[in-house]
């Protein structure tokens, strides 16, 4: 903290003022222990008693072992974003329990086994021992169970301490284990010791608790990996092939399960294909030839995987086939830090290929989005005859939040400029012919033909080498430069295609933010804090590439220009300052690379440090 303590972000807590529905636990555990269903059970009693909450998990990239945190956020304000500082540990991790306890407040609360012996305590922390073996052993579980009901007696006591509804932590419990009675009461069965334990032995000592609101109602909790697997099913895909790579497993892992209940076999026969692939490069490789062959065909990988891909991403957008690559973007350069966030592939997606190539990026920042985007990529990369990229990363992709659940999308699939056999004999008796790649309409997309048309004359060959527009070989320097000159057109017409950005003007503003992705809950809370200190702002959250005009306009209204993203190399300015370079003079970087979901306080500090140093 450096410029701002503001409501829960406190430095010294006081534990005669009752704070309600407005602090953080951090659970720090290890990985592999089983705490991921007592802190999704938390989160979802917490959400069901209709507060707003959040759920960040920070855990390591091998199976098990290492240490892992998971922090949950509880705000009456609905803030979302990542806080830099938790009121509550829950310190079940010998290994780095000293150095957790050290990052409370003072008056922070600490939940910790009896057993466990801090080297150096703290006399500003409340503490809360829990005899965990002695609960344990009455309760006898199997052995190979033992580790994993250790962690639910940490729900127990922050069920009693913050006043959780157990009704809710038994809900949880069933939708955890899809109402498998035994495995919920044997959970429960720690859940009530550690209650009881609570009531007895630890009078409470904090200000801190819960009480029902009504901030969720109709609201699920789910991950944008989900949201996008069940959007893709609904959007229409025909093809996956993939190869497993954190943090992007789970989205092909939400299209294998929603798929059978979302598009059920007929006569035993289903009308989609899922491959894992041998590798990220095979992967590319064949979803470029079910898209030529006139499929909805998508892979989800990362930024390792797209750097594999980047030979058929240059095919597919020179060839002119429409494909879908989910990046759900993590820590690079190189395998970097599988399980931590960035956003540090928007220049590699964006010029993914040699050569001149840039490519539609859709930016999804919202589960809304994640889900809608799934087939507004299929229907882009349809109609624009390109590959289409959707740039999500790990904080979406793989932590719970809030959201209304998602319609059914009520307009049909945009196949774009396709002609089948009759419309085909249509088109030859209006134009007299017929190029694979020539522009009719002068908006740079040509029509195209697909598997199954049986007129003599509707085939093509796909290459990736020169061609002229009947798709035939050609090194001429004319039909190069034709080529690319349309080629350049289309992109132009992609602006006007992909989704706007969306705008918030706000009267008086000086000060502009651009953002996209994930940032968005920090930017949004941030702005808050501005306001408070006397600092207005308007803001724009980029929700696609290439940019448009909405952005130059933008730029042009305010004096200051500050850009927010998760990367070392202002990746998303660079693309500002070429798109808008009379403006560019005017931009400041927002950025931090450290892995972790981004703050609002440093979006904070880090604007009035550049305008202290106007």
């Amino acid at each position: 903290m450096t410029t701002t303590d503001t409501g829960v972000n406190q430095s010294t807590i006081d534990p005669r003022v009752p704070i309600v529905n407005d602090f953080s636990i951090v659970a720090a555990t290890e990985n592999g222990s089983g705490s991921q269903t007592a802190n999704n059970t938390l989160i979802r009693a917490i959400f069901k008693m209709g507060i707003s909450v959040s759920g960040k998990n920070l855990f390591p990239s091998n199976i098990q072992g290492l240490p892992t945190w998971y922090t949950i956020r509880v705000s009456h304000h609905g803030y979302t974003a990542r806080r830099e500082q938790a009121e509550i540990l829950v310190a079940f991790n010998p290994r780095t329990s000293e150095e957790d306890l050290t990052k409370l407040p003072s008056g922070g609360v600490c939940v910790h086994p009896d057993d466990l012996k801090f080297a150096q305590p703290r006399s500003d922390v409340v503490y809360y021992p829990i005899p965990v073996k002695e609960l344990i052993k009455q309760i006898n579980p199997p052995q190979n169970l033992r580790d994993y009901l250790a962690n639910m007696a940490y729900v127990g006591v922050l069920t009693e301490l913050l006043g959780i509804d157990r009704a809710q932590i038994e809900a949880a419990l069933m939708h955890h284990f899809k109402g498998k009675r035994k495995a919920v009461d044997l959970n429960l069965a720690m859940v009530d010791l550690a209650m009881q334990y609570t009531r007895a032995n630890l009078p409470k000592q904090d200000p801190f608790s819960v009480a029902p609101l009504n901030m969720t109602s109709g609201q699920i909790l789910i991950d944008g990996n989900t949201a996008a697997g069940i959007g893709a099913v609904v959007g229409g895909v025909s093809v996956v092939a993939w190869y497993p790579i954190t943090p992007s497993t789970s989205l092909v892992d939400a299209i294998t399960e929603y798929a059978p209940k979302l598009r059920p076999a007929v006569d035993d026969k289903v009308n989609y294909a899922i491959v894992q692939a041998e590798d990220e490069l095979a992967a590319a490789g064949i979803i470029v030839g079910a898209g030529w062959a006139g499929c909805r065909a998508m892979t989800a990988t990362s930024g390792p995987g797209i750097s594999l891909m980047n030979e058929f991403g240059g095919l597919a957008y020179f060839a002119e086939v429409p494909i879908v690559i989910w990046d759900i973007m993590r820590m690079g350069p190189s395998t970097g830090l599988p399980t931590r966030v960035s956003q540090g592939d928007i220049l590699s997606a964006y010029y993914l290929g040699h050569g001149d190539s840039q490519h539609v990026c859709l930016l999804p920042g919202s589960m809304r989005e994640c889900f809608e985007f799934a087939g507004t990529a299929f229907d882009l990369a349809d109609r624009l005859q390109t590959p289409v990229m959707v740039l999500s990363d790990l904080d979406l992709g793989m932590n719970n939040w809030m959201t209304d659940p998602f319609d059914y999308p009520e307009q049909p699939m945009d196949r774009g400029k396709v002609l089948h056999t009759e419309a085909f004999e249509a088109f030859l008796a209006e134009k007299g012919s017929w190029g694979r790649y020539r522009d009719i309409d002068g908006d740079g997309i040509t029509y195209r033909t697909i598997l199954g048309n049986q007129h003599p004359r509707a085939a093509w060959l796909g290459r990736g080498t020169g061609h002229n527009e009947n798709a035939v070989y050609s090194e001429r320097n004319d039909d190069w430069q034709r080529n690319m000159d349309r080629l350049t057109r289309k992109h132009n017409t992609a602006r006007t295609l992909v989704p706007a950005p969306l705008v918030e003007h706000q009267p008086g503003a000086r000060v502009g933010i651009i953002a996209y992705g994930s940032t968005h809950d920090a930017v949004r809370e941030a702005r808050d804090y501005l306001r408070a200190h006397g600092v207005e702002s308007s803001y724009i959250r980029l929700r696609a590439l290439p940019l448009n005009d909405d952005v130059t306009a933008f730029m042009a209204q305010y004096d200051e220009v500050y850009v927010v993203e998760m990367n070392q190399d202002c990746q998303m300015m660079q693309l500002l300052a070429a798109h808008a370079p009379v403006h560019a003079g005017k931009m400041r970087p927002v950025n931090l690379c450290d892995g972790l979901p981004l703050t609002a306080v440093f979006v904070l500090n880090r604007i009035l440090q550049h305008r202290n140093a106007l």
